[in-house]
This record gives C-alpha cells, structure tokens and sequence, in this order.
C-alpha cells in the first residue's frame, strides 16, 4: 500500500520526470552489475509443487520432489553429533555471546508503570570449544546428582548462554529435556513439573526469588535446583529436601568426575530431546515431545531455505529459548559457524516486534516537516514499485533509509518473522525501511518449528513461502468453513503437515495425540495444524483461516476473528486489539489497547477532558475510536457483520506477565475472555450486577 502525500501536482510531474530519467540511465548497469536478473527469475519460478494430481495431493519443494531431506550432515543423525560436528570444524570460532551488565535504572512509563532499563557494555564470547566442554562437564555433574539418561529435567530459565549450554548438556547424555516459559504463572509451572515428575530444574536467581519461590512447595519430587547465575540468597520458607547448587558448582562436580570407565549413554534418533510445553494461548500448557530425529530434520529444512549462512552471519537471539522458532534458528545458527550474541529483553523485545516498530517509525514520519515528510513518501513510494519488479535502489537506501536502518545497527540483512501473522504492510514497510529481505515462516511447536519459510528473492507479502525440503503439505477439506481442496482459483482447506519432523505427540496425552496427529496408508506422519491455508500458482502458501477463530452468529454467518483483527491492528490508534463474537448474538464486539498518544490526541481534539483512565472508560471515547475502526474495516474490504459494532477500550497493556498473551503476544482468548466478562455482558446488553 503506497503512503499519501501533498506535492503540488505540477511538481510532482516534475520530480516523476527526473525519476524516470535517473532509472532509465542507472537500468543497464544496474542490471548488468547487480546479479537482480538471476534473483528476478528466480522469484517468478516454480517454488513447489503437487505429488500427484489428485485433489488434496501433498505439496513438496521442488528441491525435495522425490526424497524429503532429513540429516543436516553425513552421520550426525543426533543432536549431540550435530554439535560435535559443529565444535571439530569450528573449534576456535565464536559460538555464545553475552553482554555485560553495567547498571539497571527504573524507566517510570506515561501510564505510571515502572520498567527496568537495562545499560549494558560489550559482548563477551565463547568459543565452540569452550560451550562443548561446559556442556560436558555440566552433563557429567548432573549425572553425579544422580540424572539417569531418558529421565526429565526441567530449565525454567530466561533466554540466555547457560540456557543453551544446559540444553547441550542434555543432548549428549540423552537427558529429556522440559522447557517451560519463563513468564507462565504458578499454576502452569506446576502443571508442567509434575506431569514431567522432574527431581531437577535449571533457572534464574530471578526467577527463583519472582516464580519458584511461592510454588517449590508444590512440586513434592524436587530435589535440586540449579542456578545459572551464580549463588542465591535463601529464603526462610525452602522445603525440606531441596537442594540449590550454583550451575559452576555442578560443572566443577563434572569435571572432577570419574567417567573413563563408564560407558556413556548417547541418544539414538527416536530418543526424545526436548519436551517442550506450549505457551499455553488455549487452556493449560500440552508438553509436546520432541525426538533428536524430529529437531534435526526441522533444522534442516529450516537452514536450506537461508542462503550464505556462515562464519561472516551474527543472529541476535532475544526471543524465548522455551519457544521452538528460537530453539531451532539457535540450532541452525550454531551448526553453520553463526554467532549467536544474547541481549537483554528489557532492551530489545519491545522494539522488535515488527508490526511495532512499524507504528513507531510511521509515526515518527508524520512528525516531520511537510518537506521531510513527503521527500520521505516519494522515496518510499518509488521504493515499493521497483521491490515489487524485482529490483532494487541503492541511491534510496544510502540517501533516505539509512537511519532507519541504522535503529536495527545497519547491518541486517535477513529478517525472518514467524510465530505470529505478520501483515502485508508491515512486511512490505520493514522490506523497504530496512533495506533487506524479510520473509515469513510458518510452523508449529508439533511439527519441530518446521513447515515453511519464504524464499530470500520473493517480495510477495502476505504469504509464507513454499513447504521446506524436510516436509509436505497438504489442505484437507474442512466443510463447516466452506473451504475445499477443489476451489479455485486456489485449493483451500486445513494444512496438514507431514514429514520426519512432526513429532511425536503430547506428553501423557494420548487422546489429544490421536485427535492432532494421523499416519497414512505408507506409514508418513501428518499433523492436523488447525489452520487453514491456500496454495498458490507457484507453490507458496498463504494463512487465510484458522478454525479455532470462526464463530458462527445468530443468523447464520461465519466470523473470523484473527480476519477481523488483522484488519485493524495496524491503526496508530491500536496497539492490539480482540475481536469476539458469540453465536448468541448477531454482531461482534471487541477489546482494544489503544495507542495512548493518538487516542490522547484524539480526546483533545474532540474536546474531551480527562485522565487516562477516564479517556478509556469514556463511552464517548468508545464511539470516535469505533468510526475509525469501521473506516479502516470498510477499507479492508471487511462484510458489515464482521465490523465491531461496541468496543472496550483498555487502559493497561496486554504483556506475557499480564496473562492475557502468550510470551509470543499470540492473543489468550479463554483469558482474555474471562478477564472482559462484565464488559462482554455489557455490550450485548446483559443486566450487569
């Protein structure tokens, strides 16, 4: 979507000419020099296509048509051979990063919140030999703990160093591996610890103090808790029983130990790796299982589709470790010889949400002078035609999109986006503002993060790319939503997920193992996502649905509420926004945090006078932020019925440690639903008590 601007007509006919100059002398070197002609073709081929031709055939990457790939190296067809691999080749290279912290200051927000600013110094690293033998010597001191291999270890950790070191440890001696989120509340983490009747878990002095401290009581079989960072102070309360070590402490014990005349246990393929529980966005956290096979035909799939990466490439990782888009981009970065340099999420996860950074750069933009501004626009807009023919502007990227680039280092030069639907708008603004290809994935805790990301050279948005080389797809008719594997111009239906790396199934969960997962006639393994998909001419897939989000209204028609949403959050006036809908009732309603500066704004100049609280609670307020909702509804091409009729507005932002997200910002809706109720009752004109 190209932006508005003001230019005299007759100047900018002037300034249309001087472009249309500048490209036709720049073309032919430009096209000679650049390589763009392989890259041009490139995105218009053929990216994957259908086994046979029956309705409903799987779809396969064009570079995985006969044999789906399944071992990233020769022989390393387990984790623990991965990293060896990895650590004899790359012996002296940098692996893990971390930044020193030199001091922490208490940002007070506009809403009155306090958030902890972290400054942090520079990065010091560790070299693959030097994570292989904390690995080791961590492995071995928790054997002398008394972890037996096939038996459950918890990490409740933030993303960090030790995280990943932790996890190697439990790769090579086959310890199964429970990772849980670090913002879940009390009664998640107790879930999942008993379930797993783990007697060992790995966290945080802070998260130890903030989290483990009111439910350790509660988790009867815990022994030993570990901390990663460095001795705790105890508390009056500690049951009886447990024990606290520091990790340096357990990696003394491993290294002191006594193991040449024991026979390591080592994994085979099928041993489970990691049991990874999920974030929990519908009800209690399921514990997927996840075996070595499964992990490495993911990470396989995942690392072909990036072309270069290597020794020169530097992956920031910020993103819950717990989470299995950053479990596996961490597993695929440090098989290649990527760095992989740790930050603080204090610092950097707020502004790396990129529909947010998206919002803030915009509106950064509208602060301009009209000289600035539209100079910007013309650049912008420019930009966007030549992306979309497959070229490039290097003049634009030096003159106008350096220091918005520079707000990610100047250095990007790959975005990979998944977890969550990024829009059209905001993948085209990072593509251009960043001045690098930014691809969405698409994939699931149960299919090892894998299924499919988009290939570097296709600018399309609003699409997810071709299935990955370790996988197949396929779209099964799913009659209540109207969408069949026969439609056209695109098949349509449920995607369904097969290959080595979906996993194994749920954690003593038969039942809901049998629902999600099937195998066919020739023994492949499908895993029924949920969602709902469309293949497009070229073998690429688009989200369109999921069937959890479709409510049918009183009279009849279907509602997609992730549709809805998709719509409208990208207002500046929304920061997030829940759309519901009840099949007792004909209309939807929603809930949004709005922007708390454009809807200040908007106040002011409707003449309302208040504080923040009474801004969000003003029925007023309500009606002006509906009109601009309908407009941008209306403009989206949404029907009448799926436009919010009544809205809350919220005063307080929906955060992990809110409970109201996932640690991904995936709505919680059974949550969300619950903490709205009063307001639910009000707008469908419930007596509200």
């Amino acid at each position: 979507m190209k932006l508005k601007h003001n230019i005299n007509p007759v100047l900018l006919q002037f300034i249309n000419f001087i472009v249309l100059v500048y490209s036709l002398i720049t073309y032919i070197p430009w096209y000679i020099l650049s390589g763009s002609k392989q890259a041009i073709a490139k995105a218009k081929q053929v990216k994957a296509r259908p086994v046979n031709n029956k309705p409903g055939g799987a779809y396969r990457s064009v570079n995985s048509l006969h044999c789906l790939a399944s071992v990233l190296y020769p022989g390393c067809d387990t984790l623990d051979k991965v990293f060896k691999y990895a650590k004899t080749k790359y012996k002296d290279k940098k692996l893990l990063g971390t930044r020193e912290i030199l001091k922490e200051e208490d940002e007070i927000q506009p809403s009155g919140k306090v958030f902890k600013k972290v400054i942090l110094g520079k990065y010091t690293w560790l070299s693959y030999e030097d994570v292989y033998i904390k690995a080791v010597n961590f492995g071995n001191g928790l054997a002398v703990l008394g972890q037996q291999p096939k038996t459950n270890i918890a990490i409740f950790c933030e993303t960090r160093a030790e995280w990943m070191i932790a996890a190697q440890a439990c790769f090579m001696c086959n310890y199964q591996l429970v990772t849980l989120y670090a913002t879940l509340g009390g009664p998640a983490i107790v879930h999942g610890l008993n379930e797993t009747e783990v007697t060992t878990i790995i966290t945080s002095k802070e998260l130890m103090r903030t989290k483990l401290k009111e439910i350790v009581s509660q988790v009867p079989l815990l022994q030993h808790i570990i901390t990663v960072d460095g001795k705790p102070t105890t508390w009056s309360e500690f049951p009886k029983g447990v024990i606290v070590h520091t990790m340096a402490s357990v990696q003394a014990m491993g290294a002191k130990a006594d193991t040449g005349n024991k026979q390591p246990s080592r994994p085979v393929p099928s041993d489970i790796a990691v049991i990874m529980y999920t974030s929990g966005s519908t009800g209690i956290p399921k514990g997927v299982m996840i075996s070595h096979c499964n992990i490495i035909a993911g990470i396989t799939g995942m690392a072909e589709r990036i072309p270069n990466l290597g020794e020169k490439d530097i992956y920031i990782g910020y993103l819950p470790l717990a989470h299995v888009l950053e479990l596996s981009a961490e597993l695929v970065c440090l098989s290649h010889g990527c760095r992989i340099g740790y930050s603080s999420p204090q610092t950097l996860a707020d502004q790396e949400i990129m529909d947010r950074i998206y919002k803030n750069v915009m509106n950064k933009v509208n602060e301009m002078t009209s000289f600035q501004r539209n100079l910007f626009i013309l650049a912008y807009n420019y930009k966007m035609e030549q992306i979309s023919k497959g070229y490039t502007t290097p003049l634009c990227d030096s003159l106008i999109f350096r220091k918005v680039r520079m707000l990610l280092g100047g250095k990007i030069r790959l975005l990979l986006c998944g977890g969550a639907p990024l829009s059209a708008a905001t993948q085209r603004f990072m593509n251009i503002c960043f001045c690098c290809p930014v691809g969405q994935g698409y994939g699931l805790t149960e299919s090892a993060g894998a299924g499919t990301i988009m290939e570097v050279w296709d600018y399309t948005t609003g699409r997810v790319g071709a299935p990955l080389v370790c996988c197949e797809i396929k779209l099964m008719n799913w009659e209540e939503g109207g969408y069949y594997n026969t439609d056209k111009p695109y098949p349509r239906g449920e995607i369904l997920i097969g290959g080595q790396n979906v996993t194994v199934g749920y954690y003593k969960n038969e039942a809901r193992t049998r629902k999600d997962f099937t195998v066919d006639e020739n023994g492949q393994r499908w895993l029924h996502t949920g969602d709902i998909g469309e293949f497009h001419h070229d073998g690429c897939l688009k989200i369109i649905d999921r069937k959890k989000d479709l409510v049918k209204l009183q009279a009849g028609e279907y509602v997609s509420l992730g549709k809805v949403e998709a719509a409208l959050k990208n207002l500046p006036l929304v920061d997030n926004i829940c759309a519901y809908a009840s099949s007792f009732h004909s209309y939807v309603i929603g809930f949004v945090v709005p922007n708390q500066k454009e809807l200040a704004e908007l106040a002011r100049k409707k003449g309302f006078k208040g504080s923040w609280e009474e801004i969000c609670n003003s029925p007023e307020m309500e009606k002006e932020v509906l009109k601009v909702l309908a407009e941008a509804a209306m403009a989206a091409n949404l029907e009448k019925f799926e436009i919010p009729v009544k809205i809350r507005l919220s005063p307080d932002p929906w955060t992990p440690e809110t409970g109201l997200v996932t640690d991904a910002f995936k709505l919680k809706r059974k949550e969300l639903t619950a903490f709205y109720q009063m307001d639910i009752d009000r707008m469908y004109g419930k007596n509200v008590k």
